[in-house]
């Protein structure tokens, strides 16, 4: 049972409506998720936003997926496996195995699985990442920035798995569960 309320975006009023149109005018539907952090605009708004420019950074579209799953596995966050799943598989293009292997933080591209086991090594340490931990990210080819933005996407990821599991969203995806509890 959810424990904080979805709006009803018919329903919806000032900034919360003006965003829940513009989520349906480019998905064609507003996922729970966002129905649920309409609550508060300024929580969508702030979602939407970060969402937005990273997706227009230098990690692109598969990278962002991926990292999404591994810190979802992480946190056992069901709606957002699911939706990334589902994201990463039909939108994206990613095959299930894929998937899955990003789940555990792995990958059979090195630069990826650094990637990922830097996102794991972020989690673990609560951001308190070592020079070692750094430097193997570095290695694998990663710039400054592109650090900079595997831990915004840890970040907003580690956001909307704790947001999902207070809430307990209603997922409106096929319906993927964590491994871990």
């Amino acid at each position: 049972m959810t424990r904080l309320q979805a709006l009803d975006p018919k329903e919806a009023t000032g900034r919360s409506k003006e965003l829940f149109e513009a989520i349906q005018g480019k998905l064609g539907m507003v996922p729970n998720m966002m129905r649920t952090m309409g609550n508060s605009s300024v929580v969508l708004e702030g979602y939407l936003n970060l969402s937005e420019l990273l997706g227009k950074g230098s990690l692109g579209g598969k990278l962002g997926e991926l990292l999404a799953l591994t810190v979802a596995e992480s946190n056992a966050c069901n709606y957002c496996l699911s939706a990334h799943s589902f994201i990463g598989e039909k939108l994206v293009g990613i095959d299930t195995d894929t998937l899955s292997a990003a789940r555990d933080g792995e990958n059979a591209d090195p630069k990826i699985a650094a990637a990922l086991n830097f996102a794991k090594a972020l989690i673990a340490k609560n951001g308190r990442v070592s020079t070692e931990d750094v430097a193997a990210v570095k290695d694998a080819g990663y710039t400054d920035g592109a650090v900079g933005e595997i831990v915004a996407h840890v970040a907003l990821n580690i956001f909307t798995n704790y947001f999902n599991n207070t809430a307990n969203t209603d997922i409106d995806f096929p319906v993927v569960e964590a491994a871990t509890v």
